[in-house]
């Protein structure tokens, strides 16, 4: 069964198409990566798959439930770390804790899930106290309360430090081994790269790309640059005519050679190897930059639209951003 499948989405406010025609299956289990740039439609997505706005048309539905219709069961089974959740009570965070545990009615030791999240020795501070990064952990731990059976993490690795990130992929790992489905929206690629088992990349409101990071890159094709260190200097090899070798430079004894296509470098490591003695080999194929450069041209400069109308069409009810 899918975790989340959705069939035609779309949310328009006013002129501004937010998503636009989403057709997306999320599988049991994953490690979803949900990328694009500010303003791309992921808060908005998120939204509608928790039901905190309603589509314009076409339908969600998530752990095999019409979000529309049963919004209340899919809460019960998603643990959510919204983007941008502040703390503002005069709580501890092992109150912030016990009260979400009480919330859903759960039986989790607190301790334990502030330990799991590094927040051990500052359980008993208020929460409004803490770094971004540990108001972050306190966020996880939350939305890990009663074992949900997914977890919807909106740039959940904002604030924190290399440690905590480091924690945080930890965290993820196990929970998607033990069989919960992770929905992992961010725009720090090398995040999505480091967890995810697929991606999804949306631009201006719509599914540009789908597939494993790897997939996506080999798709892509595009330059890519090979440095063949040689034991003397590589010069007079003939490695410029080869086929799809864009161009070749000599820098002491590296010869740096820009192939077409990354299945270019088999053909000119073989030709070198023929003619002269090669020590060391690296290889630099389509960053994964570039990659998300090329399928949203950029993006929106920024979510503000989007994020206005969300807020204007909640009618003040706080979702997450």
């Amino acid at each position: 069964m899918a975790a989340i499948r959705t069939r035609g989405l779309t949310k328009e406010f006013g002129d501004l198409v937010a998503v636009d025609d989403l057709d997306l299956v999320v599988e049991e289990g994953e490690v979803f990566g949900f990328l694009g740039p500010n303003g791309a439609g992921k808060s908005t997505t998120i939204n509608l798959l928790l039901d905190f706005i309603r589509p314009t048309s076409g339908s969600v539905e998530v752990l095999g439930l019409d979000a529309g219709a049963e919004p209340a069961t899919i809460r019960e089974r998603v643990g959510v770390l919204p983007e941008g959740y502040g703390f503002d009570d005069p709580l501890t965070g092992r109150e912030y804790l016990d009260w979400a545990i009480e919330t859903r009615g759960a039986s989790d030791d607190p301790d334990e899930l502030l330990s799991l999240v590094g927040l051990a020795g500052d359980a008993d501070r208020m929460a409004k106290s803490y770094s971004k990064g540990m108001q972050q952990r306190l966020s996880l731990a939350m939305a890990l309360v009663d074992d949900p059976d997914m977890l919807i993490l909106d740039e959940p690795t904002t604030g924190l430090d290399p440690n905590g990130i480091q924690q945080m992929r930890s965290v993820i790992r196990e929970r998607a081994e033990a069989g919960t489905t992770v929905f992992f929206s961010s725009h720090i690629l090398s995040e999505v790269e480091a967890v995810c088992d697929r991606v999804g990349v949306m631009n201006e409101g719509k599914l540009v790309a789908l597939d494993s990071i790897e997939q996506l890159r080999e798709n892509a094709g595009g330059q890519a640059t090979i440095n063949l260190e040689c034991a003397s200097p590589p010069t007079d090899l003939g490695v410029e005519t080869l086929d799809g070798v864009a161009s070749t430079t000599v820098e002491d004894d590296t010869l740096v050679v820009d192939c077409l296509d990354p299945s270019v470098k088999v053909d000119v490591v073989t030709h070198a190897a023929e003619r002269t003695t090669i020590t060391d080999i690296t290889s630099e194929t389509v960053s994964l930059e570039s990659l998300f450069n090329d399928l949203t041209g950029g993006g929106r400069d920024a979510g503000e639209d989007e994020q206005a109308a969300s807020g204007a069409a909640t009618d003040g009810q706080e979702v997450p951003q």
